[in-house]
């Protein structure tokens, strides 16, 4: 492997860890949200689907070695609703109010969320090391050339 695939795929992983933590922050903003903005009803939690992708592009596949053959990157795919159903809470006074007096909040578990927050923070500075590290392994290999 070359230090810019090494980097494609310390890059494609920061990536894919920014989209999740801001998919994360708007489900923590829209945690007390029971009317979206086209009025169908509370905000639906919103996940992440990542999936493998190759680094490389057609033509280096016939130039790699049996040690280059299954690097792979991630990309996000798409952000898809959650169907947990929804937390309904008591509040007569609520304009959102049914007409027993339950309001539906979305099933957002804080808790959970910091959760996924903190793994996606921590998966963000791994990827953020090892381009570091290939920078250096970069620079050292340019002091050794000269």
């Amino acid at each position: 492997m070359d230090l810019f695939t090494a980097m494609d795929i310390g890059s494609s992983g920061m990536s894919a860890q920014r989209t999740l933590m801001n998919t994360i922050s708007m489900n923590l903003a829209n945690i007390r949200t029971t009317r979206t903005v086209n009025g169908t009803g509370p905000y639906v939690r919103k996940s992440v689907m990542l999936e493998s992708t190759p680094v490389d592009a057609p033509f280096s596949k016939a130039m790699q070695t049996a040690q280059d053959r299954e690097l792979a990157g991630v990309k996000v795919t798409g952000l898809v609703n959650d169907n947990r159903p929804f937390r309904m809470q008591y509040e007569p006074g609520h304009p959102d109010a049914n007409a027993d007096g339950y309001v539906a909040y979305p099933d957002i578990n804080v808790v959970e969320e910091m959760a996924n927050m903190i793994t996606a923070m921590r998966s963000y500075e791994a990827s953020s090391s090892s381009i570091g590290t290939v920078k250096n392994m970069f620079t050292k290999a340019l002091d050794i050339g000269r």
